[in-house]
């Protein structure tokens, strides 16, 4: 027997070694090398380490490899066409600099351009600098974007920038923790489901984020700031807008656009034109939300109805709501929110006030038509006259009611944000 066993382990020892995978080889380019060469001799799951310098090329990764830079080398497309263009899945790409593409938004030039079918690439740790967009990715799944800056040719007008990351038709991407600037749109998102968004900073562009037509995706931790607009949702559903950040926008913080089915919950929205947009949104939960120090805290019109508004704070917005609508609509019928400028009571002591709230009432008429009231709005006689206006209904327009608003804020942890302690 003991022979038998050692014949058989004789037999099996060569085939167990042929089976076993080859190690990845490792290919160095160093300054004054080609890394497209060398890119070119790589076997699929190679890896290529670039050596700290510069380089000039517009390389195409046509087989899984990673691609990766050693004390960040930089490579320049020399402002034309893509400087990266990958067309096989399973790329890396990390650590490198990788700026100087062209400036066709014909030809939607690139500093990496992922191309349909490259399905889990990932891209992180690097600086995309002065490319038109940043990073294209289309009809390619289970994309990862993390750890990158990526910074658009601010020196063409908005207009004729791209955009700092471009979804198109994808499932599944997750882009975290990067920082991007001046470009059209930081994120730029169209018919691309199931992905994250989380912990991007987003700042001095059209749109912090523009997205479009895509469902099933959260947004988590992100900050969209010194934009146009901040986080602009359209045509979208089942979203999860979590613990977002939207601070000095010139016009929105946070836009919800033809929205259905969604949960925006956590967010502090402060120092805006206007904080949230809403617009044709049905069926969506909005909670724990600081609206603070805005122009216009909300702008709700288009028949924006049977959405759960409850446990907000509206807090120092010049005007709370501005409604437009043809009858009340209600918000906190459960729990109520808290608004900064409601003059009612609490007699039973259970945190709740006894008078709704009522935006859109007869002061707030006044101060629309004249500004300069705003001056009296603590004096004696305006708040008279809002108590008069809720006993005569005739005087009073459709509004947004909170039956029974909070007297103390909700959520006075998030409010620290609003100060600049981001």
């Amino acid at each position: 027997m003991k022979i038998l066993l050692a014949l058989i382990a004789c037999v099996l020892a060569p085939l167990a070694t042929a089976a076993a995978p080859a190690a990845p080889a490792t290919w160095t380019v160093q300054p004054g090398g080609s890394i497209q060469a060398a890119i070119d001799r790589a076997a699929p799951g190679d890896i290529v380490e670039v050596q700290r310098g510069r380089y000039t090329a517009n390389l195409k990764i046509t087989k899984p490899l990673i691609l990766r830079g050693i004390d960040r080398p930089t490579l320049s497309g020399g402002l034309q066409g893509d400087t990266i263009r990958i067309t096989a899945p399973d790329v890396i790409i990390e650590g490198l600099i990788v700026r100087d593409s062209g400036a066709s938004l014909l030809e939607q030039n690139a500093g990496i351009y992922v191309t349909p079918g490259s399905h889990r690439t990932t891209v992180r740790r690097c600086d995309l600098v002065y490319n038109l967009f940043g990073l294209w990715i289309q009809k390619a799944d289970d994309v990862t974007v993390e750890d990158n800056l990526i910074v658009g040719k601010r020196d063409h007008a908005s207009s004729q920038r791209g955009n700092g990351v471009q979804l198109y038709n994808t499932e599944r991407a997750r882009i975290s923790g990067n920082r991007i600037s001046f470009v059209r749109d930081a994120l730029y998102v169209d018919v691309s489901h199931h992905a994250v968004f989380r912990g991007n900073r987003l700042h001095h562009s059209r749109y912090g984020t523009h997205y479009m037509n895509s469902y099933h995706n959260l947004w988590e931790d992100n900050d969209s700031y010194r934009n146009r607009g901040g986080l602009a949702l359209m045509e979208v559903r089942d979203q999860i807008v979590r613990n977002n950040r939207a601070w000095g926008n010139s016009d929105h913080g946070i836009m919800l656009r033809t929205l259905q089915d969604s949960v925006i919950e956590g967010n502090v929205v402060s120092g805006n034109a206007r904080g949230f947009f809403i617009y044709d949104v049905e069926y969506a939960q909005l909670r724990g939300n600081v609206v603070i120090g805005n122009q216009v805290g909300v702008h709700l019109s288009a028949g924006s109805t049977r959405n759960e508004v409850e446990g907000n704070d509206f807090v120092g917005n010049r005007e709370q709501v501005r409604y437009v609508g043809a009858r009340d609509e209600t918000w906190g019928a459960r729990h109520g929110n808290h608004w900064s400028n409601y003059v009612g009571w609490d007699r039973d002591g259970d945190g709740r006030g006894d008078v709704r709230y009522e935006a859109n009432d007869v002061v707030d008429r006044l101060v629309w038509r004249h500004p300069s009231a705003r001056l009296l709005l603590a004096s004696p006689a305006v708040q008279a006259l809002r108590l008069v206006a809720q006993q005569f209904p005739l005087l009073r327009v459709p509004s947004v009611v909170d039956p029974q608003p909070r007297l103390a804020p909700q959520q006075p942890a998030l409010w620290s944000v609003s100060n600049g302690e981001h």
